[in-house]
């Protein structure tokens, strides 16, 4: 499956960013939604083999809609400028870590985690993390796992999160209110027609990092 034509769309949208250009170029994105559609569907099933609690998404329960919600925005572009979606068991609402792809010229990355989780979940995240440290660092320095994440992203504390000393050999990952993995994309890679195989690699290395987070949700 070839994502360029895609690509092509969504550097036309960017340039073009209202609704008439859209209303002139519908049927163009339609097609681009239904091939996003596809892919996202492709992606799920080759997911599933690895993490079965993705296998009765559907990828409208992961893709994320094209309109911008403007109402309290400086900018008022109506559209975004690219294709994204998270699964996650229970689909893209869900409170549970989700792997992600974000499809844009230029932009394009996937990654996974959970984004600026509620209190109670980050605290329990936390407590995981300082409980089973040692196997927390065991599964972001595990090979298959660092040939595509680097490190662990997201906001920090300036300081160490309450109940929690600095000197706590976990003290770096503890400060985060984020817990999110990423790796950039090229348009090359995003057209290349082992795309779809690349991302289902680099997901089945994050899958120890999605089960531990969620872990603390169960």
């Amino acid at each position: 499956m070839n994502l360029q034509k895609s690509l092509d769309f969504l550097k036309a949208l960017g340039e073009h960013n209202d609704k008439s250009w859209m209303d002139e170029n519908r049927k163009w994105y339609e097609t681009e939604k239904k091939t996003f559609e596809a892919f996202v569907s492709g992606l799920i099933g080759e997911v599933s083999v690895f993490d079965p609690a993705i296998g009765d998404l559907a990828p409208k329960d992961c893709i994320f809609r094209l309109n911008r919600d403007i109402r309290f925005s400086k900018d008022k572009s109506p559209y975004k400028t690219n294709f994204g979606a998270a699964m996650a068991i229970g689909g893209k609402k869900s409170n549970k870590a989700a792997y992600y792809i974000h499809i844009q010229p230029g932009h394009s990355f996937l990654g996974g985690g959970m984004w600026m989780p509620e209190a109670p979940v980050l605290k329990s995240i936390r407590q995981e993390i300082d409980y089973g440290f040692e196997d927390f660092q065991k599964l972001i320095k595990a090979p298959a796992f660092t040939k595509h994440f680097k490190q662990i992203d997201g906001e920090t504390l300036s300081r160490p999160p309450k109940g929690y000393e600095a000197d706590n050999p976990a003290i770096e990952y503890l400060k985060h209110k984020s817990f999110t993995v990423g790796k950039a994309l090229s348009d090359k890679e995003v057209a290349h027609k082992d795309f779809l195989a690349h991302c289902a690699e680099a997901f089945a290395s994050m899958k120890p990092f999605i089960d531990f987070l969620n872990q603390s949700t169960d």
